[in-house]
């Protein structure tokens, strides 16, 4: 069963003209530049200076301003270790000196692009810090417990959506619909939003945008489709967007106005060797599944930024990827147990540990000790 949020709290047509993470990298990025946090000092005189009337002249002291570091997110789906994205978001918060310019998300990492714009649009950082801590501690509470768990997981395996759950309940909807004000949202966002479901008929990506963002576009990018009905948008159905882009990654890179993007990837590249029982080979297939497209992609704009550097001519996209910074945080790392973990965990004292570490990973980050690797 596949790891993704609407488990608990229960193709890529881009909306731009430019292209459309995926997964552990196979490509190194350039290095991170100095720390955002150095200021720029201006060099102005601090005394009063005599003209020969006596009267003195006015002068002025310029206080030092500090340089403020632009950035761009693409958040992965993967269940509840979506409560290690939120840790990252948290300490993301507490810089004031880090503007965010643009999000990606697919399915959990949808639900915390979201709850992160219309935070920062209603509240500020405080404001989107106490929604994103309000959020997952109402998806604990709502949590089914765990031999409701086991009875859907097998339930699963022998019957559809439109059979166990015919009048398709969805906690997640209500969730949302009560943190979120989605009409505030799309009249005045925070930031570029950037949600990713996976179209039905041809297994393509769409790209929602910040304008249009609707309860059912999340719901859709968040759609399992073996625990919910699709989720039909104006005449067409969609799935997770995991299927397609775990996050749409390249479509950030289009959208962003800035040259730094930070990757979260928080499903595991590390599994057993050889799963043999019917359980490890599940979650060691979603593994792969919803890190492939992050793999596919993170390859793509290594070739396309090396190509870029060929480009005589050198078109907007080429010299917005000369310009890019790809940086990359892996909960795995920060979080050793997690491959062992399960995404369906949705304890609170669980959710907690992963948001201590993505607090501790994005410190680490911040602070310019996490190398910049793709791999």
């Amino acid at each position: 069963m596949t790891q993704h949020f609407s488990q608990f709290v229960a193709g890529r047509e881009i909306m731009h003209h430019e292209p459309s993470e995926h997964h552990a990298a196979l490509h190194s990025f350039p290095v991170m530049k100095p720390s955002p946090h150095d200021l720029v000092n201006g060099s102005h005189p601090d005394h009063s200076i005599e003209a020969q009337s006596l009267a003195p002249i006015r002068t002025r002291t310029i206080s030092p301003k500090a340089t403020v570091r632009r950035l761009s997110l693409a958040l992965q789906g993967g269940g509840s270790f979506g409560a290690f994205t939120w840790g990252v978001l948290d300490r993301l918060l507490d810089e004031d000196d880090l503007a965010l310019d643009a999000v990606s998300g697919a399915s959990a990492g949808a639900v915390n692009a979201v709850l992160l714009a219309s935070g920062l649009a209603e509240g500020g950082r405080s404001g989107a810090k106490n929604r994103l801590e309000r959020f997952w501690k109402r998806a604990s509470e709502a949590a089914p417990r765990a031999q409701s768990g086991t009875a859907l997981a097998i339930a699963t395996r022998v019957l559809s959506p439109y059979q166990f759950n015919p009048f398709n309940v969805n906690p997640l909807k209500k969730l949302l619909a009560e943190e979120i004000d989605f009409d505030a949202l799309r009249a005045k966002p925070s930031l570029r939003l950037l949600i990713g479901a996976t179209r039905v008929r041809d297994g393509k990506l769409h790209v929602f945008r910040e304008k249009d963002i609707t309860l059912d576009m999340v719901l859709a990018s968040a759609c399992l489709p073996v625990i919910h009905h699709a989720v039909s948008i104006d005449g067409e159905v969609y799935w997770d967007g995991g299927y397609s882009a775990n996050p749409p990654l390249i479509p950030l890179v289009c959208a962003s106005q800035v040259s730094e993007a930070l990757i979260v990837q928080i499903m595991p590249t590390a599994g057993a060797e050889m799963p043999t029982s019917s359980s490890e080979i599940v979650k060691r297939m979603e593994q792969i599944t919803f890190n492939s497209s992050l793999i596919r992609d993170m390859d793509a704009l290594a070739a396309m930024t090396k190509l870029s550097s060929a480009d005589v001519g050198a078109s907007r996209l080429s010299r917005k990827l000369q310009k890019l910074r790809l940086h990359h945080i892996a909960a795995e790392t920060e979080y050793p147990l997690l491959s062992q973990s399960s995404a369906l965990n949705l304890d609170w004292e669980f959710l907690l540990k992963l948001r201590t570490a993505g607090r501790l990973a994005a410190d680490r980050w911040l602070s310019g000790k996490v190398p910049d690797r793709a791999n």
